[in-house]
């Protein structure tokens, strides 16, 4: 028999469970299987001289990378989400594999009562002097912080708390020796618009990890604050040729998104836009172009061993007009230098789904692709750092036994907005994707539920699975839309098939674009289509809100 493994979700010892066998209400998943075809496959075949983008695909947003020696190190965004901060590495920029969450245990931060998309904000990874730094912000639940580690790999310290406002900490080391925060704030003024925000920048002591000196505004609005630039954020600096370069987002996460830069003689300033900015944009392309990339910007510039400068930045993928499922996606673009600015994309290009490689040698592939065509199976053996949940988790709701995942039931709901929901998720990385898992499980009472969720939000998800209704089991399908729907807040029965058979029923999600397919089958293969065609537009951001991506997984609730 196997031996218990728990892993992926780290949890501190006291909470971790040693029992080996399912408990009364437990629901046993035995494998997860996903593949997944990109909406563009047709049309962008890459050469073999050529990478595809996204570099990540699906819910990856707010790009920072950091080069040491010829190791690449990438961190994103994941709010909520825990564990979270996934941490990726590659040799090449085009070959990613996720080696770490730098949150992963309950101590570090408290997702209590947040929404899905609160928590951890815009992380910034830098290297120095044999330690690395994640600086971020943990919005409603802590402010600005900065936790270190020796290894990428972690463990990765507790926080270490700043005083300052705002949001999108960055570190810049540079050249003789001083190390600088930079961030977005509130102007020094009163705001004279919605969105008018400002750039500030503090030398930081990376010794005592605390602040120093006078905190400076450099930047004040965005490139001309007389059109009433929103939202200038996630700002990074660069020191080149005898400028500092300050590069940051501009005009606000839709498809108004840009990326902007600065320049100046010293590191306070005096800041002067760049006149050709933005530097990267997709705003002034045709709204009704097929197969779009929209909302680019949030980038951060990285130099190669060879010299050569490439940005990573997030874009999204809509299957129809500002309509997209999977979230905010990781881009690489190569940066080229002229007449002593940057530019990562001329204004009324498109984003290329395909582009040459790096100039560097072939990374290693890791076991699950991150972009372009394809598919895995997750049998349950370990638990892949890629699984997440909601919220930080108090107690173990899950463990591995016998090649199993078993989920614990809890009343913490999906929905409540407080704890954290017995669900371990995987992101939607492609628009056409189809999901199948199989769930032992009898519910005891009615309300009791277990199977599969696709979750946008706290307001906006999708249950497929076994529950309990007027004193019998069936097969059901709900879903809750978001505020914005006329149902908000109601869980609509779309579909309902009684069930008896204690046997593993097979649950299987397709999706193409902003409709789901949904069927099961008591034998394996035998599908039965539940509900064909289902609208599941409620599961994009432009109708959930926030700014995560689809999440989809296995999910277990007791009724209260």
């Amino acid at each position: 028999m196997k031996n218990l493994i728990l892993r992926g979700i780290s949890l501190s010892a006291a909470l971790l469970s040693s029992a080996t066998c399912a408990y009364a209400g437990d629901a046993r998943f035995s494998v997860f299987e996903y593949n997944g075809t990109r909406q563009e496959s047709a049309i962008a075949k890459p050469a073999a001289d050529q990478y595809i983008n996204p570099i990540l695909s699906g819910y990856y947003p707010d790009p920072s990378i950091t080069r040491v020696g010829d190791d690449y190190y990438l961190v994103n965004s994941s709010f909520a989400h825990y564990p979270g901060l996934p941490v990726f590495h590659s040799k090449d920029l085009v070959n990613w594999t996720q080696i770490a969450n730098a949150i992963n245990r309950p101590s570090q931060l408290n997702f209590d009562n947040l929404g899905t998309s609160r928590g951890v904000f815009a992380p910034d990874i830098s290297h120095h002097d044999g330690t690395f730094y994640i600086v971020n912000t943990c919005v409603d639940c802590g402010g600005n912080f900065v936790i270190t580690a020796t290894d990428p790999k972690g463990p990765w310290s507790e926080p270490v708390w700043f005083e300052f406002e705002g949001i999108d900490p960055s570190i810049f080391w540079d050249k003789d020796g001083k190390a600088y925060m930079v961030n977005n704030g509130a102007p020094n003024e009163p705001p004279r618009y919605d969105g008018h925000r400002a750039i500030w920048v503090q030398e930081f002591d990376p010794k005592t990890l605390k602040m120093v000196g006078p905190r400076t505004q450099i930047v004040n609005g965005g490139v001309d604050i007389t059109q009433k630039p929103s939202w200038i954020e996630g700002p990074h600096l660069i020191n080149k040729d005898g400028y500092y370069y300050l590069t940051a987002a501009e005009g606000g996460t839709g498809d108004q998104h840009s990326q902007v830069v600065f320049r100046a003689p010293a590191i306070t300033g005096p800041f002067v836009p760049f006149e050709g900015n933005p530097i990267l944009s997709q705003r002034t392309l045709d709204p009704a172009r097929t197969n779009p990339v929209t909302s680019a910007g949030h980038a951060k510039l990285v130099q190669t061993q060879n010299g050569d400068w490439w940005a990573t930045f997030l874009a999204t993928r809509p299957y129809g007009p500002d309509l997209y499922n999977i979230g905010r996606e990781t881009f690489l673009l190569p940066v080229k230098w002229d007449n002593g600015w940057p530019m990562i994309l001329e204004g009324g290009k498109r984003i290329p789904f395909t582009a040459a490689k790096p100039n560097l040698p072939v990374g290693p592939k890791p076991a699950v692709p991150m972009n372009g065509d394809f598919a895995y199976k997750d049998e349950f053996d370990t638990l892949s750092p890629a699984w997440v949940g909601i919220r930080t988790p108090r107690t173990a709701f899950y463990n591995l036994d016998k090649g199993d995942l078993v989920l614990k039931a809890q009343t913490e709901a999906i929905g409540d907005k407080k704890g954290a929901p017995s669900f371990l998720g995987r992101r939607q990385q492609h628009h056409i994707a189809t999901v199948t898992t199989a769930v032992t499980y009898m519910p005891e009472k009615d309300g009791d539920r277990a199977g599969l969720i696709a979750t946008q939000s706290d307001d906006a998800y999708l249950f497929f699975g076994l529950t309990q209704m007027a004193g019998q089991t069936v097969i059901a399908l709900n879903i809750r839309q978001s505020a914005s729907d006329p149902v908000a807040g109601k869980r609509l029965i779309m579909a309902q098939i009684p069930h008896k058979a204690k046997s593993p029923v097979y649950l299987k999600i397709t999706a193409n674009g902003g409709t789901f397919d949904l069927a099961y089958a008591l034998k394996k293969g035998e599908w039965v289509t539940i509900r064909k065609g289902l609208d599941a537009t409620f599961l994009s951001t432009r109708k959930a809100g926030g700014f995560v991506g689809t999440l989809i997984g296995p999910y277990n609730e007791a009724a209260k």
